[in-house]
């Protein structure tokens, strides 16, 4: 059995108890200590999860006995904390997006490769059971060759029921980096690398005015396009598009399956990938209705898969899934459709992307590796 890794998490906002629930089945990983700019928050974190040290961040960053920084803060501040977790010396893992441009999170790269550290980045969904699934239909052939999809994320916006949703109309947020990332990677997983895209981008709704509580009557400025439609041609030749928006009324699509891959041998109906699970429908050319394939991997992860898988990486030297160079890939395309939009243009990918290795099907739950 391998050392746990001592993870240090900066940011106890919403997303933060989904991380530090699901961390305890990986012995491969240790909650050492918690750090928010709002410290009665990250007191209320470390109570609520038994996590023994609250810490600033400065303090939790000059801690030695931390190797891993978990960074759970808004976008924009991603690729500033991890650039001082790097230079502190630690890994660092963060939500999505990994940065909100290429521009910023490129050195970052740079810097981990120079300091010989890594740098792992959410999501983590395409780890579990219902992408994997989808992933392992294909590449056995049961649609034949891919062809075509379609992949839909609609929404009205959060300002309804997000306690503080402005992060999610500044640059870095909107429906493509904030839902991108779950689509993107896992239609990278399912198709592999992407040969080029066109994007077509608009601000449709602003201002717009928080109805939720605690700041009911703010009205906010959108900043960033909260309308996007991609269409992505792969390089295996299967073309389609991805529509996400934060401008939408009454969508009308399969919410439990919102990804469908088209091949020439049959259809696939791919879960929603902010989730771990869900069904996966097949069918067949020779088929009169649809199959619900069993989920053949590990069907209860949950947020901190990811981190896990990496903390094995770190201490055995092999490689991991939800790693940097595919947030980056993933990235590069996000940003690939607004520039697009922009200029009119293809955008040709800027980052050479390798599927990672599917998950390990014999292996007992919270373990990663033999």
């Amino acid at each position: 059995m391998v050392t746990p890794v001592r993870v240090g998490v900066i940011g106890t906002g919403a997303i933060s108890g989904a991380y530090l629930g699901m961390s305890k089945n990986f012995p491969v990983v240790q909650i050492a200590s918690v750090a928010d700019i709002n410290n009665d928050a990250a007191k209320a974190k470390a109570a609520e999860f038994n996590i023994p040290k609250v810490q600033s961040v400065d303090e939790l960053l000059a801690d030695p006995s931390i190797d891993v920084v978990l960074n759970l803060t808004v976008p924009k501040a991603h690729v500033p904390i991890a650039m001082r977790a790097l230079n502190a010396g630690k890994h660092t893992y963060a939500e999505k997006p990994l940065g909100i441009s290429m521009e910023e999170a490129k050195p970052m790269l740079q810097l981990a490769k120079q300091k010989k550290l890594l740098i792992g980045c959410a999501p983590d969904t395409f780890m579990g059971a219902g992408v994997q699934t989808a992933r392992k239909a294909i590449d056995d052939g049961l649609i034949g060759k891919p062809v075509a999809f379609t992949a839909f994320m609609l929404c009205p916006g959060h300002e309804s029921w997000h306690p503080s949703p402005e992060f999610y109309y500044e640059v870095g947020g909107g429906p493509m980096f904030d839902m991108g990332p779950y689509y993107l990677t896992a239609l990278l997983n399912l198709l592999g690398p992407i040969k080029r895209q066109f994007g077509f981008a608009t601000i449709a709704i602003t201002p717009r005015t928080i109805t939720s509580k605690p700041k009911f009557g703010k009205v906010m400025n959108v900043e960033t396009p909260d309308h996007v439609v991609g269409s992505i041609e792969f390089a295996n030749g299967a073309a389609g598009t991805l529509v996400t928006s934060f401008a939408t009324r009454f969508a009308d699509y399969h919410s439990k399956t919102p990804i469908t891959i088209f091949g020439t041998e049959g259809t696939l109906e791919v879960p929603d990938p902010n989730g771990f699970g869900g069904p996966v429908r097949l069918r067949k050319n020779a088929d009169s209705e649809w199959t619900e394939l069993p989920l053949v991997y590990p069907h209860n992860y949950g947020r901190s898969v990811g981190l896990a898988d990496m903390a094995y990486a770190i201490r055995t030297g092999r490689p991991f899934r939800a790693n940097g160079n595919q947030a980056l890939a993933v990235l590069d395309a996000m940003q690939g459709f607004l520039d697009s939009s922009k200029t009119g243009k293809a955008h040709k990918p800027k980052v050479k992307y390798t599927r990672p290795a599917p998950m390990p099907t014999n292996l007992p739950f919270g373990v990663l590796d033999e």
